[in-house]
């Protein structure tokens, strides 16, 4: 019979072996087949283990590289082909009872029956696979069950490691029937001194040595037995010894230690949460303490065994810290570097976990980064003291609180009162609510962190709502959370940014319907503008057309004075239009002079009493005793003075009204040292209109069919070219005409004279 390679085009199959040679030839298969590794269970009669082409078959998967495990009841009949042959192939375990055999590898399972007592001649048809001697010699399983289904060679691998941890090793067995002797001992040493002497004794005769020790063990095992130990793995060296391995937390004051160690060549690893105790296990004894040790004090009290079960259960804890530790080279490289040592902790209790999240928010020296999965998360720990903190922190030490959370109509106004409150510390963004796995995040300058399951999101109390947490001060995974923290921070930056680009726009959408709409008015009211003088010139021109020459002198000169009058508008209107235009492309040419402003406003003042046909009003103005001096273009100045002035006749009604312009000298504005001279215009007329007031000086600014809406558009970008500002106010007296006040400001030559 021969057992195909097991691959992915064959089918799981079980099959019952019922001859002699078929069972031979599925182990040799198996052995074939097998990738890394190979388990046999077997009572102390089994005729596989003396097979001839079954032994050469296990040599040969040891020159491959295959590991191969034995367990077995050894016994003084045994126990020399166990020595000289399985332990030289593999590993071998006593374990008293054996009954039974299976053989398990990475992908095949064999079974066979209990060995037969009688003994089978050999004949002519036996098996070539058996030597004469062995079939002579031994007896021969009766039939096997082989199988290569998955679910079969897991459990049997279940099965044999169960067995195996269970086990005494061989060598210890195999010494206690050559010694002629199997005296088991548990006792309690309390004599210091003869503590040492039997730790010293159990390294000395050990063929493997594995310690859990605490950093004070370390250095009571360095005191105390390191040049046994020495011998030890010299005698490794040669193979008289498997190695001595240590677990232990390795940390800055225990560093020159574990490397004098490793230098020796005992393997080391670092774990963090040792077992409250210390101990040492070799191949047949054990000696376990729950003292400390500190600084390599004197043990008081030892637990010693050669029990089995004893020496069993200690190397089984032994390998399950082992395979949980960190290598000792990588743990003394970090401290060399100085980097930080990774403290983790899961806490199950959330009381514990709630006392660690108070503490540590209290312990924040520089930055708190705090992420709220839910508006419940918030509200709770609002409760239990956390935001007080926070705002604690901020107040007292500078802490800079960020925080992440879902917005809510019940958390609006603490998030709104922390806005206004600590605009500068506590800095609160906003993040969807998610209906995926939520946790709260607390992140302590960046150095520590606490990452809290949320269990129950409908509970009232934080003890009731959190499941699992977790705390790290490691390095790399704190700034792993920092991380995921500063992307979803930049997230919620990017909406804000989209979001205010979508008002902007839709801002800039209604903007330029004002904008159209003001330039539609403009239009109107150019129209009007331009209609007013024009009609009445044409008019005239038609007039005189008609009349040939025949017209008095004082009809004549009225017409005159009337075109004049227009012509000159037009003008005027066209200026505002060229001006407007320069403004716009910021080409507005300044032809600079030395002036005396009070010379300038008498100026503009004689010229708008020329215009103003409302000879009720009176303009007021008082010129100041010095002289104030100003480098600008005398036109535009004026043009300025003047502009503002007629608005303010224009809008001042009634019998004795008063228009007032006054100068002063004043420092100039966000601290600058020079003065400048300001001039207000002052009216008692009906005031800015309120829908008019923020855009007072934008272009088509308007509400009427008085003026084009460029005068004061003008006037700015006249100010804005000289340096200067310009601005206005409605007058704080209470009632109907209370009127407006327009200022504007130029600077100052310096040194202008005294008068």
């Amino acid at each position: 019979m021969t057992v195909a390679t097991p691959d992915a085009s064959n089918n799981a199959r079980i099959e019952v072996l019922r001859n002699t040679e078929d069972i031979v030839d599925a182990y040799l298969q198996i052995f074939r087949n097998s990738k890394s590794k190979w388990d046999y269970y077997a009572d102390g009669k089994s005729v596989i283990f003396a097979i001839d082409t079954i032994e050469k078959a296990m040599i040969d998967t040891k020159a491959r590289g295959i590991k191969s495990r034995f367990i077995t009841e050894i016994t003084k009949d045994n126990f020399r082909h166990c020595k000289e042959v399985l332990m030289k192939i593999g590993e071998v375990r006593h374990l008293d009872g054996v009954k039974g055999n299976f053989g398990v590898s990475d992908t095949e399972y064999i079974a066979t029956s209990t060995m037969m007592e009688s003994l089978i001649e050999p004949t002519a048809t036996a098996s070539p696979a058996m030597s004469a001697t062995t079939a002579t010699t031994t007896a021969l399983p009766s039939h096997a069950v082989y199988s290569n289904v998955i679910e079969d060679i897991q459990q049997h691998q279940y099965l044999f490691n169960t067995l195996w941890s269970k086990g005494t090793p061989a060598q210890q067995k195999i010494r206690e029937i050559e010694e002629g002797t199997a005296h088991y001992e548990t006792k309690i040493l309390d004599n210091p001194a003869e503590i040492i002497r039997e730790i010293g004794r159990l390294t000395a005769s050990s063929n493997e040595l594995s310690n859990c020790l605490t950093p004070g063990g370390m250095q009571y095992s360095y005191n105390h037995f390191f040049e046994i130990k020495k011998k030890l793995l010299d005698k490794q060296k040669k193979g008289g010894h498997k190695g001595i391995r240590y677990i232990s937390n390795i940390n800055k004051d225990n560093a020159k230690l574990a490397r004098i160690f490793l230098n020796a060549g005992i393997e080391i690893r670092h774990i963090k949460n040792l077992p409250p105790m210390s101990f040492g296990v070799s191949d047949k004894e054990i000696a376990a303490t729950i003292e400390k040790m500190e600084g390599g004090k004197m043990v008081q009290s030892l637990l010693l065994s050669n029990e089995a079960p004893y020496v069993s259960h200690f190397y089984s804890i032994f390998e399950e810290l082992w395979n949980n530790g960190i290598d000792a080279t990588d743990r003394l490289s970090d401290i060399n570097e100085g980097a930080d040592l990774a403290d983790i902790e899961v806490i199950p209790s959330s009381s514990r976990a709630r006392v660690l999240y108070l503490d540590l928010v209290k312990s924040a020296a520089e930055e708190l980064l705090l992420v709220f999965a839910t508006t419940g998360a918030f509200t709770r720990q609002k409760k239990m003291g956390v935001i007080e903190l926070c705002i604690e922190a901020a107040k007292e030490r500078n802490v800079k609180v960020r925080i992440l959370m879902p917005a809510h109509e019940s958390s609006k106004q603490v998030v709104e009162n922390l806005r206004q409150n600590y605009p500068e510390q506590i800095n609160i963004r906003h993040i969807e609510q998610t209906s995926g796995t939520k946790a709260t995040i607390l992140l302590v300058d960046r150095k520590f962190s606490l990452v809290m399951e949320l269990r129950d999101d409908s509970r009232g109390t934080f003890d009731e709502a959190i499941g699992l947490s977790t705390y790290s001060n490691s390095r790399s995974g704190v700034l792993s959370y920092v991380s995921i923290f500063e992307n979803l921070w930049i997230q919620t930056e990017l909406y804000a940014q989209v979001k205010q680009a979508n008002e902007q726009l839709a801002s800039a959408n209604e903007r330029l319907k004002l904008h159209d709409k003001m330039q539609q008015e403009f239009i109107n009211v150019a129209a009007h503008e331009l209609r007013t003088p024009v009609q009445p010139i044409l008019s005239i021109v038609g007039v005189l057309r008609s009349t040939k020459g025949h017209i008095d002198k004082d009809k004549l000169d009225n017409s005159i004075d009337l075109i004049d009058r227009n012509a000159k508008r037009l003008k005027r209107l066209t200026e505002d239009l060229l001006d407007a235009t320069k403004i716009e492309s910021e080409s507005l040419k300044l032809n600079k002079e030395v002036l005396n402003l009070g010379e300038v406003i008498l100026s503009a003042i004689q010229d708008i009493k020329n215009q103003i046909e409302d000879r009720s009003v009176h303009v007021s103005y008082k010129p100041r005793e010095d002289i104030i001096l100003l480098e600008a273009d005398r036109h535009r100045v004026v043009q300025v003075v003047t502009n503002l002035l007629s608005n303010a006749v224009k809008f001042t009604k009634g019998h004795g009204e008063t228009v007032s312009i006054s100068t002063e000298k004043k420092k100039g504005d966000d601290g600058d040292s020079r003065e400048v001279a300001l001039v207000c215009v002052k009216d008692n007329g009906s005031g800015i209109d309120w829908d008019i007031l923020p855009r007072l000086f934008e272009k088509f600014a308007t509400k009427s069919f008085q003026g084009t809406g460029l005068g004061l558009f003008i006037c700015k970008g006249i100010v804005k070219a000289h340096h200067g500002k310009i601005w206005a106010e409605n007058n704080a007296e209470i009632g109907e005409g209370k009127g407006a006040t327009f200022y504007f400001t130029l600077p100052i030559v310096k040194g202008s004279p005294e008068r």
